[in-house]
């Protein structure tokens, strides 16, 4: 039997609830299927039919008619909009059992609900910038790198949760290399593309206009990709990032290296707002996360889109299902 994906709380007083319960209805007939590491009572009272399980197995019996869930209580009751850090500990240790199953092998995937940083900082003294950092830790990988996915668009930033002056900063070769070495891999083994071709962004305007604007792209950019072509990567670039979007220049990549956050996340959520998925790659397990936050002020009001994290989950099946052959 298929495991089923183990999909993670969030931060109990967001939208991760009311979407998982959306995503469940949404896809009990067809799957994937999934169990939410949860407390069930907070996921009944969203209306959700809800079976307690404590072997994922059970998950794929039960999910077209009851909604399985992995226990993990919260130690205080969840209000939509108030995000309480009493119960952090149980948002971290959500996680930590979902990488566990995936770890396991008795899980597929992880799907992350999204999480509130400072209470999880100010509950459970969470060290890491974020769920990336976290993951990679729980697994022991090197380095992870964040993805987000569509099918329009998959965009990579080298630079992740940094300022724009500091990660203009810290752009280096390596940085560069390193990134595009786990994208191609992850794109052959995960996306089942046996010839990636990656679109590399320069990080000035119009890529350094041969250095009028910026030396960054010859001085760093074009000497890592040199590398990278010598070891059999499909790499093109530096690119101005301000031409690499439309929809033929789209057609002419696989996925798209850019230099910083802002650079790689805004044409993709400007392409696929609903239907974006947060992607980490270079981790021993898959994960995959909706590509927006806790959404507080619309918590508990019933209009949530399950959309991000119905994408989420068919993403994470398909890269399994990827990974596995």
């Amino acid at each position: 039997m298929t495991a089923p994906l183990a999909l993670t709380m969030g931060d109990p007083a967001g939208v991760g609830g009311e979407i998982a319960v959306a995503a469940w209805r949404a896809l009990r007939a067809s799957g994937p299927a999934f169990v939410c590491v949860d407390d069930p009572d907070r996921l009944s009272a969203l209306g959700a039919p809800v079976a307690a399980v404590d072997d994922p197995a059970e998950a794929a019996t039960v999910f077209a008619e009851r909604l399985p869930v992995f226990p993990e209580p919260l130690a205080a009751p969840a209000p939509p909009g108030r995000p309480d850090p009493a119960n952090a500990p149980a948002v971290v240790r959500a996680i930590e059992r979902a990488v566990a199953l995936a770890q396991a092998g008795l899980a597929a995937a992880v799907v992350t609900n999204p999480i509130n940083k400072k209470a999880l900082k100010d509950g459970a003294g969470f060290a890491f910038p974020g769920h990336t950092e976290f993951l990679a830790a729980l697994g022991g990988a090197r380095r992870a790198v964040m993805m987000i996915a569509s099918p329009l668009l998959r965009v990579v930033p080298a630079t992740i949760h940094a300022g724009l002056v500091e990660a203009a900063r810290g752009l280096s070769a390596e940085v560069i290399e390193d990134t595009a070495l786990i994208l191609d891999a992850a794109l052959r083994r995960d996306f089942a593309i046996a010839a990636p071709r990656i679109a590399v962004a320069g990080l000035n305007p119009h890529a350094g206009e041969g250095g009028t604007m910026g030396l960054e792209e010859q001085a760093i950019i074009a000497p890592a990709l040199a590398r990278l072509r010598a070891q059999g990567l499909d790499v093109r670039g530096p690119l101005p990032a301000d031409t690499m979007f439309h929809p033929r220049a789209r057609a002419t990549y696989d996925a798209a290296l850019c230099m910083y956050h802002d650079q790689a996340l805004i044409p993709a959520k400007t392409l696929a707002f609903d239907e974006g998925v947060n992607v980490t790659l270079g981790l021993p397990f898959i994960r995959t996360s909706p590509d927006h936050g806790t959404a507080y002020d619309i918590a508990g009001q019933g209009v949530a889109r399950p959309d991000s994290l119905i994408a989420a989950l068919r993403l994470a099946r398909a890269m399994a299902d990827a990974r596995a052959a």
